[in-house]
């Protein structure tokens, strides 16, 4: 579905502070430095100064910033006073700044506008990262003051926010190594430093498979079904490539529309297969090998730290809190979906079989085709009827008019922001009383140093310090349909529900108000991490909202209720086969992290997991694991489960907000503002979802909604 990472959880590995405010030149830097890193930022809010930074400059801060946080680290050990939460705990809060101001751009950047030489750096300094994070969790010394600490947490009358910071320092120490033997901490440090490694390169592969793949059209005949959109799309990227013809790549901008409408099916196969057999073809930039050893590797950790597997040992922090119940969740879920995905199947079959497929099986390749047209034939609905209406900078204004109308904030667009691609947009973010709240960047458009998907990141957290409320800048990265020549970009409705989606990670970071920056923002468990950007994707099917935003982008008509009331009656169209496509991915992370490595083929994993969540017939060449970067580069392993967990919630919470009046329920943004979005991990997730809601969350208002129940 969607990325989500947080660059101060795998950028600086396991550091206990992820701080980004300025720090001071060392005193090892030559005053006349010209390392922007290594002095107070003189932008707009301290923003980082994106024009000024060169690619020379990361590995000198970066060093600098090792050092700096080392000798933060020494003067809480070397200390002679007692210790207390405030020498200790907070001390380490606040310790490591000029390393993670360097490293919240630098992973950004790796993220959303990479080069051959940045990889080259990250990948230089990322077994350092590793190597200061078990530095820091494997310190002896340290980890004796934080539990001194914790073992008179009863004493101290601590409040919530801080109580929690202590309970995240000590178990952060506890479950990564502190308590193992020497030899134990050095196989840890060695298994961190290779699983760092290891993660780069599988994303990198990715990327590379992404970027290397063209189909080139040259036969107009081929283009048949394609609707104008798509055509002119494909042919401004031929001319940016130096083709003849169409150019049709594996960017999702690219990739869905021909999927959905090209009528050659030879070719949607040739596509599909490019697509889906990335990571997979035994070359360079195959990822087999490497999904084995990270497997593997995940595995021997877990079992040092004394856990039984690696899921386990991810899970025992998470909402849901075990294997056993994050595997219940999901096989019960597959006993709704997989009859309503049956159901769904043989009416696409016998729909397509009707209008000229001959074979006895509907291929995946096959799949969002005639989806598309049973679409259009059940709801005359389609996204050549809807992307008009969807103009990418209205529905932005209409992100920011929602969040308006809930939490009462303002965007402001400005120009004078450094951002390190022209495409970027910058704006300030106002309270309702004026009070300035954040810095907010957008990134939309795919372009060859982004990898694909969608997330959201910060490039500064919010914390409290010295009495001051340092205020966050946070990012949403996109890749959405580029404009041409004779139009703007017009969204797709999925691409609208992805830009609510991250616009919602983004307003959990933005209106972020704790004490403490790792424990504010998105610094929650996975599991509940996607509960504020799935409850803003609800907007999208909403009458009220729409109507505020949606507009045809050459008659300025607003979108008529004929076609709202269409898209909410296709909300639920094949809800089951996408459920089921949801699960199998979560069960497929719970095969690879949620027992002992089998010794099995990438191919025979996903063969066991398809037995029960796949409908399709299996094609030899392709499979999804080698391409999987949510587990396998990204922070979701043992967690992809998390995004069905969090449909719960936000099913759950926004019957709440349309309950007692939508987008005017005051009571419920308040509630949802004040107990989620400014909390962060400040609290235990169930009790925030308690204190919002009044209750804990009911799983029947995500079955209602997919239509898996009445």
């Amino acid at each position: 579905m969607l990325v989500h990472q947080r660059i101060k959880q795998t950028g600086v590995l396991l550091v206990a502070a992820a701080t980004a405010t300025l720090a001071q030149p060392s005193p090892t830097q030559p005053k006349m430095t010209q390392n922007p890193f290594m002095s107070s930022y003189t932008t707009p809010h301290q923003t980082a100064p994106f024009d000024k930074i060169k690619n020379a400059d990361y590995l000198p801060a970066l060093k600098d910033g090792l050092a700096q946080g080392r000798k933060d680290v020494d003067a809480i050990v070397a200390s002679t006073a007692t210790p207390t939460f405030d020498n200790t705990i907070v001390a380490l809060e606040r310790s490591g700044d000029l390393l993670n101001k360097v490293t919240s751009v630098l992973f950004n950047l790796n993220n959303a506008e990479t080069t051959p030489e940045l990889q080259k750096i990250v990948k230089e300094v990322s077994p350092m990262l590793s190597e200061y994070g078990n530095d820091i969790t494997l310190n002896a010394k340290l980890f004796a003051r934080i539990k001194a600490v914790y073992e008179q947490r009863a004493s101290l009358k601590l409040d919530a926010e801080s109580s929690m910071l202590l309970e995240k320092a000590y178990k952060r120490f506890a479950r990564n190594g502190a308590n193992l033997d020497e030899k134990g901490k050095e196989r840890l440090r060695a298994i961190d430093k290779e699983l760092s490694q290891l993660s780069l390169q599988f994303g990198e592969n990715v990327l590379n498979e992404t970027n290397e793949y063209a189909m080139v059209v040259t036969d107009e005949k081929d283009l048949a079904g394609l609707p104008d959109f798509a055509r002119d799309a494909a042919k401004e990227t031929a001319k940016q490539k130096g083709k003849e013809g169409w150019v049709f790549t594996l960017q999702a901008p690219s990739y869905g529309p021909f999927m959905q409408y090209a009528d050659n099916r030879e070719l949607r196969k040739k596509l599909f297969m490019a697509y889906n057999g990335r990571g997979f073809h035994g070359d360079k930039n195959d990822n087999s090998g490497n999904i084995n050893k990270i497997v593997n590797l995940r595995y021997e950790r877990a079992n040092l730290l004394g856990y039984k597997t690696h899921a386990d040992f991810v899970l025992e922090e998470s909402m849901a809190g075990s294997r056993n119940k994050v595997q219940s969740f999901l096989d019960e879920l597959v006993t709704y979906a997989r009859p309503a995905a049956e159901r769904q199947l043989l009416e696409l079959t016998t729909y397509a079989k009707a209008h000229g497929f001959a074979d006895d099986k509907i291929q995946t390749w096959d799949n969002s085709y005639y989806a598309e047209k049973l679409k259009k034939e059940k709801y005359d609905l389609d996204d050549e009827t809807l992307k008009p209406y969807f103009k990418l900078e209205n529905v932005l204004d209409g992100a920011f008019t929602v969040a308006n109308k809930l939490y009462g904030i303002t965007f402001k667009e400005r120009t004078d922001i450094p951002v390190y691609n022209s495409e970027v947009k910058t704006f300030d973010v106002f309270d309702k009383d004026g009070k300035f709240l954040a810095v907010f960047y957008g990134d939309y458009f795919p372009r060859t140093g982004k990898r694909s998907g969608a997330w959201m990141n910060d490039i500064q957290g919010q914390k409290v310090e010295n009495g001051e409320n340092i205020r966050p800048h946070i990012i949403n990265v996109c890749n959405f349909t580029r404009p041409t020549d004779t139009k703007p970009s017009l969204l797709t409705f999925y691409e609208v529900t992805t830009l609510f989606h991250e616009f919602g990670h983004g307003l959990h970071g933005m209106l972020a108000n704790g004490k403490y920056e790792s424990l504010s923002g998105t610094s929650v468990p996975r599991d509940f991490v996607e509960l504020p950007s799935q409850v803003m994707e609800n907007w999208c099917y909403d009458p009220e909202a729409l109507k505020l935003f949606a507009r045809h982008y050459q008659t300025g008509e607003v979108i008529p209720n004929e076609l709202i009331e269409k898209i909410r009656a296709s909300q639920n169209f094949m809800a089951g086969m996408a459920n089921l496509r949801q699960l199998r991915l979560g069960l497929i992370d719970m095969f690879y992290h949620g027992q002992k490595p089998s010794g099995e083929t990438i191919s025979q994993v996903e063969s066991r997991v398809d037995s029960v969540a796949n409908l399709f017939p299996h094609v030899d060449g392709i499979a999804v694991s080698p391409a999987f970067s949510h587990i396998f580069a990204g922070g979701y392993s043992a967690g992809y489960y998390s995004y069905k967990w969090s449909e719960v919630l936000d099913a759950d919470a926004f019957e709440f907000f349309k309950e007692k009046g939508g987008l005017d329920n005051k009571a419920a943004a308040d509630s949802f503002r004040k107990n989620v979005l400014e909390k962060g991990g400040s609290e235990k997730p169930m009790e925030l979802y308690k204190k919002f809601r009044g209750r804990e969350p009911s799983p029947k208002a995500m079955l209602r909604r997919s239509g898996l129940i009445l």
